[in-house]
């Protein structure tokens, strides 16, 4: 156990976390499967997240949500 690497997130992981949160509980969803859907890639910084949930704002206030599906990548 003691040979295990263990890794943080980074304050971009943490946005994309707290982003995967806020439009959870605006669109009363579930957030799990966004959770599970994280690509995750280890950095200097920490586990950074390939592709975050996307919000868009308009001028008005009102809440646009990207609607693409995530596509696989391969690496």
């Amino acid at each position: 156990m003691a040979n295990l690497k263990t890794f943080n997130f980074s304050d971009q992981a943490l946005g994309a976390v707290m982003m995967a949160l806020q439009r959870s509980l605006m669109e009363q969803s579930d957030i799990v499967p966004v959770l599970k859907a994280f690509d995750f890639v280890p950095t200097e910084e920490g586990l950074v997240v390939k592709n975050p949930p996307i919000v868009k704002f308009e001028a008005d206030g009102m809440v646009l949500y990207d609607e693409e599906e995530p596509t696989e990548t391969s690496s």
